[in-house]
């Protein structure tokens, strides 16, 4: 069933389960949503209570996941526009031509397409292949640096995610947005480097992020870029 709490000006929704079992448990996951957990015998009163009381600690994992969520402006592919290359700013260029060709030099990306319709594809294949490129040469450094914890990605793939922008699979694979080849370096460091973690510190305590800091100690400086940069 779908329940709900107010906590302040927040109302928290969230999917309440009884199961046989003797303490409630909550878990937030990456998409944002709120499960809860109860043991059967309970009331659904002190079941709210009981949320309630989480309610600053559900917040704050519902603000952190928030970061994994890619806002991209909707986009027209026209000349003119801006778009993101690793954290710069380019402006688009497009004309029609009798071949179909993406390529970018000083501060633009040229877009040359048989149909101007055609240039927002065009432009979505090249970032997916840049990223291809991309994305394994940035994180060879950092597995290496994993190594010492006894742990290897089985390795990195790309992955259409419209509200995360990475995670890694219970068997090793790490799983990468290809919108991310639009942010920073140190953006998508940070994203491997988050799901390299998850390899040793499956959920979100206190020793995953100790480990997290001591591997990227500026981690929370591009998690705050990563989150602001595309709106």
């Amino acid at each position: 069933m779908i329940d709900e709490i107010k906590y302040g000006s927040a109302t928290i929704k969230y999917d309440l389960e009884f199961k046989e079992r003797k303490t409630l448990g909550i878990t937030v996951t990456p998409e944002m949503k709120v499960i809860v957990k109860a043991p059967e015998l309970s009331s659904i009163e002190k079941v709210r209570e009981k949320v309630k009381k989480r309610a600053p600690w559900i917040l704050n994992q519902q603000s952190y996941f928030l970061s994994f969520h890619p806002r991209i402006s909707e986009r027209k592919y026209i000349s003119g526009e801006t778009h993101f290359y690793l954290g710069r700013q380019y402006l688009l260029k497009v004309q029609e031509g009798n071949h179909n060709e993406v390529k970018y030099l000083g501060g633009s990306i040229a877009v040359k397409a048989k149909t101007k319709k055609d240039a927002g594809k065009l432009l979505n294949y090249w970032y997916r292949d840049r990223a291809r490129i991309k994305f394994p040469e940035i994180a060879a450094p950092i597995i290496e640096k994993f190594r010492k914890y006894g742990v290897e990605p089985r390795g990195v793939q790309l992955h259409d995610m419209p509200t995360r922008w990475g995670s890694c699979t219970p068997k090793g694979k790490i799983i990468l947005n290809p919108e991310l080849i639009k942010a920073p370096k140190p953006c998508i460091e940070y994203v491997i480097t988050h799901e390299l973690c998850h390899l040793i510190e499956r959920n979100h305590t206190k020793a995953f992020f100790e480990l997290q800091s001591k591997e990227m100690p500026d981690w929370k400086k591009w998690k705050d870029k990563l989150e602001n940069l595309l709106a």
